[in-house]
């Protein structure tokens, strides 16, 4: 497929008017051909004209149409191959198998989805039926359903192309609610966004549906996408990226006229705990496993161990040289773009002279661009109190080690904490107690808690939560990862003492779509059909 440098608003290719964004191969500094001329306000009138044209006819496709629709998308991604791969891999630096492992949970979600949408439970139907000889007063007929906000406008991430951009979490959540979406693609990957853009739109036009269903627009700096967030026809916002730029999206959203929800996954160092028995029993291999998890994609991932929490002694002291040890021998990795490799860069450096924290672990130089070489550093509990320089997130392979002189002095690093969307506890049994009295914290501290894991890898399934409390998350009451995920684009809408030949197919009588109601306060059982 010839890449265009074109936006997709709606079934139209539309070339931009404004300054243009170009991918760069972040292994080599190489620009990358062709240039995504921007958007301006009148592409993005046009594309929520569309997208609200559309919204009542999507909101109501039956569950099996916007469920195929889900999957037709899935096949239309994997039917692009190499093709797709191999363009993401030039803009990202990222290897192949990463790529490919991605692209499969792209489809997974969209196919998890599908069977979300099929199932019918997100619509959370509730009939209190009519109680016309109750005293002393009569009950209405009252029957509830959720329905989508309206069109979504999702913003791309920059560390995952594929499962978190053009047809990632944010997008699939809300097309299996209802709502027509909107994508600005991010900067640092225009040709995978535009590949994935019209497997998309494809599968808007193979299902038959209204083509605002999906567009997908660029553009370089803040413009285009304060006014996507401000116009108003835009109900809800999905955004994946920096805590400046998560911010600045809840503030226009909040000053419009109708404010309207952010959901925004913003910065994380997820600490790590270790016990004592823990680490006295396997200190080589969780050091072995913290250094993997650390470095894995060059640590460009939002669930990085960007701290570790444990009692000073002798124990932490072969655990910080063992993993300085293991450092040693880490390669440097390519960053995903110039910016996030100069940013780490800042970090790294801000650390290093910062007096409260000491290096204790690098890993290998490259004289390539772009190129992450892993750091950790060690500080002192009462300095980390007294510091919140330290607790900044460094985007990429850097940790900081917190030695803390007691129980006591843990429990304060942790409610010293922002929120996070992960907490790890390394335990063995003799652990047992002293993790439970810490319990309560974590919980109003993070949105997913491990035991004897690591945090980086996020599983798509029913029960994952990938959010947290701010700065975490814009939201700590949504996920977006997981079924839960459809949650964020609804609403509920009672319908009092309807006829039943008005009511919507989901609170009829006879219950045609074989829904488990909560019907007069009690669960109904109905078995889906296969």
């Amino acid at each position: 497929m010839t890449l265009t440098g074109h936006m997709l608003i709606g079934q139209h290719t539309v070339a931009g008017n404004r300054e243009a964004v170009r991918g760069i191969n972040p292994a080599t500094g190489m620009t990358l051909e062709p240039a995504y001329a921007g958007g301006s306000a009148e592409h993005v009138e046009r594309a929520c004209a569309l997208a609200w044209a559309a919204l009542d006819r999507y909101r109501e496709t039956t569950l099996d149409a916007r469920s195929e629709f889900l999957q037709r998308i899935a096949v239309e991604i994997e039917a692009l191959g190499d093709e797709l791969i191999d363009r993401a891999m030039a803009e990202t630096g990222l290897p192949s198998a990463r790529l490919l492992g991605e692209r499969g949970r792209t489809c997974q979600q969209l196919r998890l989805f599908a069977r979300t949408i099929r199932a019918g439970e997100w619509l959370d139907v509730r009939v209190d039926t009519a109680q016309p000889q109750r005293q002393p007063m009569p009950r209405s007929d009252l029957r509830q359903r959720q329905v989508p906000l309206g069109p979504v406008a999702v913003f791309g991430a920059s560390n995952f192309p594929l499962a978190f951009s053009v047809a990632g979490g944010d997008t699939a959540s809300a097309l299996a609610a209802g709502c027509p979406v909107i994508v600005k693609a991010h900067g640092a990957h225009p040709g995978t966004s535009e590949l994935v853009g019209r497997a998309v739109a494809r599968a808007v036009q193979a299902c038959g549906l209204p083509e605002g269903v999906f567009s997908l627009l660029y553009g370089s700096g803040h413009e285009l996408g304060i006014a996507l967030v401000t116009d108003p026809r835009i109900k809800a916002v999905g955004f994946t990226g920096s805590r400046s730029g998560g911010l600045a999206l809840c503030q226009a959203a909040q000053a419009r006229p109708e404010p309207i929800p952010v959901y925004a996954e913003m910065s994380s160092i997820n600490p790590v705990l270790l016990f004592p028995a823990a680490l006295r029993n396997r200190v080589q291999a969780l050091a072995q496993g913290f250094v993997t998890s650390l470095t894995v994609g060059a640590g460009q991932f939002c669930t990085n161990p960007g701290l570790v929490i444990a009692h000073k002694g002798p124990a932490l002291d072969k655990f910080v040289a063992a993993t300085a040890e293991r450092l040693q021998q880490s390669p440097a990795q390519t960053m995903l773009t110039p910016g996030i490799f100069n940013a780490y860069e800042a970090g790294v450096n801000a650390l290093a002279e910062n007096p409260h924290a000491q290096i204790s672990g690098v890993g290998q130089m490259s004289t390539q661009p772009n190129q992450c070489q892993a750091h950790l550093f060690v500080t002192q509990a009462s300095d980390f109190l007294a510091d919140q320089n330290l607790q900044a997130e460094v985007f990429g392979a850097a940790s900081l080690i917190v030695q803390c002189s007691d129980d006591d002095e843990i429990r304060q690093v942790i409610e010293h904490l922002e929120g996070q969307l992960t907490a790890t506890l390394h335990l063995d049994d003799e652990d047992l107690e002293q993790a439970r009295a810490l319990l309560p914290a974590l919980e109003r501290k993070a949105g997913r808690l491990l035991v004897n894991g690591w945090p980086t890898g996020v599983e798509v399934s029913d029960a994952m939560v990938h959010g947290g409390p701010f700065p975490a998350t814009s939201d700590a009451r949504s996920t977006s990862v997981g079924t839960a995920a459809i949650h964020r684009f609804l609403r509920p809408v009672c319908y009092q003492d309807f006829p039943d030949s008005l009511l919507p197919s989901a609170l009829k009588q006879a219950n045609p779509l074989q829904l488990r109601r909560l019907l007069d306060g009690q669960r109904e059982a109905h078995e889906q059909p296969e």
